[in-house]
This record gives structure tokens, C-alpha cells and sequence, in this order.
């Protein structure tokens, strides 16, 4: 065996199995789990999917959601533990891969038309 196949079956111990297909435009909700004091809770950031990266465990999505007024961009490692889910809200139809346009738009313009050919 070489370093690469040696490298990916360690990697496969932690892949996560269970996660939806995300696709660019999509609609997520991911819960995050964040540690306060000793306490451990689950926080939901829903927001649209501006971009993905593939890569195995390096699986990263880039979620944009607008708060009070500001947008905000959150890059999520999807195998990482401090995932605790991913649940797709509503299907995106795009034509792009990364959908960095939207930063520029304000309000009804940054709406994505709904995808109905895939399941949720």
C-alpha cells in the first residue's frame, strides 16, 4: 500500500454516512454543536448553499444567510464533529457552481428559484 490508500482508510474510519446530497443553491438547515461552560447544545443555521468544496473528508459547504440587515457567510468542514446535522429545507435551481453574485444582491433579488426534480 502507498502513503495515498494508507492516508484515504484512515480517512473513511470518519466520514460521515448519513448526510443528505447538497447540492449549490440548496436551502440548509445545519445544526452546529457549540460547548458553553460544561453545557453542550445544538444551534440551527439555516441559510442557502453559495458553494461547495469536494475532497473527501475535507468537504466543506459555504452557507449565506442574512441577520438583521448584515450577511453572513459560514464555511462548515460537513465531516467535522462539530456537525451534529445537515437537513435539506428546499431544492435551488442554479446554472453556477458558486453562486458569489448573490453578495451583491439586497432582498427579493437574491431569491432562488425552487427545484422540484429531486427529492428532498
Amino acid at each position: 500500500m502507498n502513503a495515498e490508500q494508507i492516508i484515504r482508510s484512515i480517512e473513511a474510519e470518519h466520514l460521515k454516512s448519513e448526510l443528505p446530497t447538497i447540492n449549490v443553491g440548496d436551502t440548509v438547515k445545519v445544526g452546529v454543536r457549540i460547548v458553553e461552560g460544561g453545557k453542550e447544545r445544538v444551534q440551527p443555521y439555516q441559510g442557502v448553499v453559495i458553494a461547495m468544496r469536494n475532497g473527501g473528508i475535507s468537504e466543506t459547504i459555504t452557507v449565506r444567510k442574512v441577520f438583521q440587515g448584515v450577511g453572513v457567510e459560514r464555511v462548515f468542514l460537513l465531516h467535522s464533529p462539530l456537525v451534529a446535522s445537515v437537513q435539506v429545507i428546499t431544492r435551488g435551481k442554479v446554472r453556477r457552481a458558486k453562486l458569489y453574485y448573490l453578495r451583491d444582491r439586497v432582498g427579493k433579488a437574491t431569491r432562488i428559484k425552487q427545484r422540484f426534480d429531486r427529492p428532498l
